[in-house]
């Protein structure tokens, strides 16, 4: 279990750090939830301590700079068919894993300057970024700004 103070990754909206732990009843059910600060628009969520698959550590320094060889790196065979590819990466945004979600930034960057996203893609693109700015922020100690430049240049579109 984690405590106060803890920075987590929830796999749905990203890093915070864990600013109280609380016993909410809903419906009925008592259950003990993290309470999230998030770095990005500085807001907080309820996270189920039972929660553990959806739940796990920052990644280190160490761990961040893998995150950034990734994007550099030449993009992964995707399927060309927006929707079964939408659908892949829907999984392996659920996994929650920073360096498939790096690789689903990277390939649909990509693909956008190539020929554009349909509107579901661009949002799974912002979502993804948006997860991994806000573990980069704290894995780093950056801020916002840094990290949105560190994925951008990454990402070499030229």
């Amino acid at each position: 279990m984690y405590e106060i103070g803890d920075k987590i990754v929830y796999t749905i909206h990203g890093a915070g750090t864990i600013i109280d732990i609380q016993e909410i009843e809903i419906l009925g059910n008592k259950e003990s939830y993290y309470i999230l600060q998030l770095p990005i628009n500085d807001i907080t969520v309820s996270v189920p301590v039972s929660d553990s698959e959806g739940i796990r550590p920052v990644i280190s320094k160490e761990e961040g700079k893998k995150v950034i060889e990734i994007l550099e790196s030449d993009t992964s065979e995707m399927s060309k068919n927006w929707g079964k590819r939408y659908r892949e990466n829907l999984e392996h945004m659920k996994t929650g894993n920073i360096f498939e979600i790096a690789d689903i930034v990277r390939n649909l960057s990509v693909l956008n300057e190539e020929k554009g996203l349909s509107a579901s893609e661009k949002k799974m693109l912002d979502n993804a970024k948006r997860v991994m700015v806000s573990e980069l922020i704290i894995a780093g100690s950056l801020t916002k700004e840094e990290a949105i430049e560190m994925i951008d240049d990454a990402i070499s579109l030229e």
